[in-house]
């Protein structure tokens, strides 16, 4: 791994790059592949999932006896694993309904708010070598618990053309039944525009890689909202002496089997823990089934030491981490200060991979320096916040004047006509 040892703020932006293509890369590939699925639909669809996943499919829609045949292949114990994952994701997306907020902000003027789902949405799985269940349980959830009334799932199919049957026991366990066999940028072109056979929605969800981050970014110039640029995985650590090594290195390795453009960082004020991680990473990595990715991501990967909490903090907060652990005996230091991360994780014994799966919070988060802007998927994800007002008489007697006034010194004469109308009234 790459150890950097007191790097100055000047330089932080160069050592901290993530190592991801850049949008000039593969944009003329996402503009074709849009247009002609814009243009001609499902033939679109089956020309790149044959040319991206080798196989050609005749009916895209998942079928009941395919969803039936997954439930039988997925073991009891990943059952009862899923269903245990399901529970605590419910709750902690549950607990974050509110009620109508209403004020009456001045006599006789009443204003509100309220949550109204997004009505139709698309949600994309990634499939391929590692295929996510998990997120369907991330996507699914929060998006039936917000009354979405159209909720279908994309997600690729692999060289026989069959979906992993986790994911199609997980969808149909969350009461999906509009499963999709497209993968890549077409399925998100196709939602975006809707083909004979896919739906278009109005807003998509989901992680993926570089093409389909673009794609998805291509889907919001296109009218369709998106939840947040969405790419390769990364996670960052601050371990001091009070960290466990293998644990660090083993969290590092977590997130570089996801994918060759992974990032992992480790930021220290140790170098014994520098030093004590870099070996634990190159022993777990030996056994990992995924080491060939894994590999390639911790060669793209970063040790760096650091001579304070404070300087610490403040490279963290410029990378902005999707995932941020902190093993710190100044924990609280850094849940304090933190103010650019996806999702954290605080002490020893709360690895990355619990948010993944089971402890409840969201996995779907934002990456490459999002997380100075964007929050992770939640409820309000799925919901828009209308707004709504009804004025009595007394009440536009009361703002009559002061919005004429507005209205006249913007040179909007219709705007004051609608007030003084009614005041005339009156």
């Amino acid at each position: 791994m790459n150890k950097i040892y007191n790097p100055q703020p000047e330089n932080w932006s160069e050592i901290l790059k993530r190592p991801t293509q850049s949008f000039t890369d593969v944009e003329e590939t996402v503009k074709q592949i849009f247009k002609e699925v814009q243009q001609k639909g499902d033939i679109a669809v089956s020309k790149y999932t044959n040319l991206f996943d080798g196989i050609e499919i005749k009916n895209i829609l998942v079928t009941n006896e395919e969803i039936e045949k997954a439930k039988k292949e997925v073991s009891v114990e990943l059952k009862e694993a899923i269903e245990l994952a399901k529970n605590s994701i419910y709750k902690f997306h549950f607990a974050q309904k509110t009620t109508k907020i209403e004020v009456e902000t001045t006599e006789g003027v009443s204003c509100w708010q309220e949550k109204r789902p997004i009505q139709k949405v698309g949600l994309y799985i990634p499939g391929g070598s590692a295929p996510l269940f998990s997120t369907v349980l991330m996507l699914v959830i929060p998006a039936t618990i917000a009354g979405c009334k159209e909720i279908i799932l994309c997600t690729p199919p692999d060289k026989n053309g069959n979906i992993n049957p986790a994911i199609l026991y997980t969808a149909n366990l969350c009461g999906i039944s509009k499963i999709y066999k497209v993968g890549g940028i077409q399925a998100i072109a196709g939602m975006t525009f809707g083909t004979e056979t896919i739906p278009q929605v109005y807003k998509i969800f989901g992680p993926g890689n570089q093409f389909v981050t673009i794609a998805k970014q291509f889907a919001s110039q296109n009218g369709v909202a998106i939840d947040m640029p969405a790419g390769p995985s990364e996670l960052l650590v601050f371990a001091d002496e009070t960290a466990v090594p293998s644990y660090v290195a083993s969290d590092l390795l977590s997130q570089a089997e996801h994918g060759k453009d992974s990032q992992v960082i480790l930021v220290t004020i140790s170098k014994n823990m520098l030093n004590d991680v870099e070996e634990e990473i190159y022993k777990q990595l030996e056994v990992l089934p995924r080491k060939e990715i894994a590999q390639v991501a911790i060669n793209n990967s970063k040790l760096i030491y650091v001579d304070n909490e404070q300087i610490a903090l403040d490279l963290i907060n410029e990378y902005a981490p999707e995932h941020f652990i902190v093993c710190s005996k100044k924990e609280d230091y850094f849940i304090n200060g933190i103010e650019n991360a996806g999702s954290v994780f605080i002490g020893n014994y709360t690895p990355e991979s619990a948010g993944d799966y089971a402890s409840g919070t969201n996995h779907t988060l934002p990456t490459n320096g999002y997380s100075k802007s964007y929050s992770g998927v939640n409820l309000d994800s799925f919901q828009k916040a209308m707004t709504f007002q009804k004025i009595s008489q007394k009440g536009i007697q009361k703002i009559g004047n002061p919005i004429e006034l507005m209205a006249e010194a913007e040179g909007l004469q219709a705007h004051k006509n609608a007030v003084t109308l009614r005041l005339k009234n009156n």
